[in-house]
């Protein structure tokens, strides 16, 4: 393992990544993925906040291992002169920054948008916020249940005439805001190209949560139906496209849609008189729901697996996430890696969910150690490290 940047798809350009936790974190170790040269900037003996999360492997945090592979940190002290002198002077060759602090936060600093762009005016800046720069709620706390709760889309979670469920994933932070985050400094990457010129990108986690009712959202709009969890077809409501526990306690999900599986199915299982009743409503949809239900309990998991899987049809067992990490699937895409970390030792990685022929992504550098590359950085931009060290009381490496 070496430093060197590999000739990636975003080979040469460079990032510097102030965010904490997991949007901006998974935003920007997808580009380092790619090739870009990620700097992480930390705040002295912190941190990232991630480095401490429970469950730690021996020092560091495990999700922050997972999160943070491919980049660089350096410590600065926003708070000092001189580490926003230090950070000035970053950004006057780097490509993009990367911020989730609430808005106004960077300009009261003094290292906001409208200061970097006239020290480069090629900069890229994007911030990643809860509800975005503008709106009434721009400055309000919050974390991805809050953004999901606002943008309607927490409602599709749950059991008809239920409350809604915590969705055990972080939709709005990840698919709102380190997905739309990466979509939009790549497309600001590209308009670079031909204007010559950086730009702003405002991603709101809200908002990105909220276009994801590009579907559902189609119920309202058009039929003035507010959808909510296990009241619509693809939310619980459909026997069809469902989840079934099994003879053993775990689950098969059935993901049913085109006719002619739905039919394949109901041959395949005896109940060819479900055939034209794919989708019922009301008592036939209860009265469907309980023969699936005794239907799934007479065998295993593993043995509906088995039976199943000599027709065409979609299904699944529901993979616990030990087995996850052990499926063929996930393995024959190499989604599961290993990279040999300084303190750490051999860590798995998750893989690489983009998969490039003549680019590949690929781990470069294994997680940083807190404040790893300050000495290096500073030196590369003609600081004297050790009076970096001794203003902004940090130490480094």
């Amino acid at each position: 393992m070496n430093d060197t940047i590999a000739k990636g798809a975003l080979s040469g350009l460079k990032i510097l990544d102030c965010t904490r936790l997991l949007p901006g974190g998974f935003c920007t170790q997808i580009l380092a993925d790619m090739g870009a040269e990620v700097i992480k900037i930390e705040e002295p003996t912190k941190g990232d906040y991630n480095r401490s999360f429970p469950p730690l492997n021996k020092e560091e945090s495990g999700s922050f291992l997972l999160l943070n592979r491919n980049k660089k940190s350096v410590t600065l002290n926003f708070k000092s002169e001189t580490g926003k002198d230090v950070f000035k002077r970053m950004a006057m060759d780097a490509d993009i920054v990367v911020e989730g602090f609430r808005p106004g936060v960077m300009d009261r600093l003094g290292l906001g948008y409208d200061v970097l762009k006239e020290i480069n005016p090629r900069i890229i800046y994007c911030a990643i916020s809860g509800y975005g720069q503008t709106g009434p709620y721009r400055t309000v706390a919050g974390h991805d249940l809050n953004y999901m709760a606002y943008a309607g889309t927490l409602r599709l979670f749950g059991n008809a005439g239920a409350a809604p469920i915590v969705p055990g994933l972080s939709i709005a932070d990840v698919g709102g805001g380190s997905l739309m985050a990466a979509t939009g400094i790549l497309a600001a990457v590209i308009s670079r190209s031909t204007s010559g010129r950086g730009q702003f990108v405002d991603i709101s986690m809200t908002d990105g949560a909220f276009s994801w009712l590009s579907y559902h959202g189609a119920d309202w709009l058009f039929d003035g139906t507010n959808p909510r969890g296990g009241e619509r077809p693809f939310i619980g409501q459909a026997p069809c496209y469902n989840v079934y526990q099994c003879k053993d306690d775990a689950f098969i999900a059935l993901g049913i849609i085109e006719p002619h599986f739905w039919e394949t199915f109901c041959n395949k299982v005896n109940l060819p008189e479900l055939i034209k009743q794919q989708w019922p409503t009301g008592h036939d949809a209860e009265e469907q729901f309980k023969k699936l239900d005794q239907l799934f309990k007479t065998k295993s998991r593993d043995e509906w697996v088995s039976y199943l899987e000599t027709v065409d049809i979609p299904f699944s067992p529901v993979n616990e996430v030990d087995e996850a990490f052990n499926d063929p699937q996930l393995q024959a895409r190499d989604m599961i890696l290993e990279v040999d970390h300084p303190v750490e030792g051999t860590i798995p990685q998750l893989g690489f969910p983009i998969k490039l022929s003549e680019t590949p992504c690929e781990i470069r550098l294994p997680p940083p150690l807190l404040g790893e590359h300050t000495k290096e950085e500073l030196e590369k931009i003609g600081y004297d490290a050790v009076e970096v060290h001794r203003q902004s009381k940090t130490k480094t490496t």
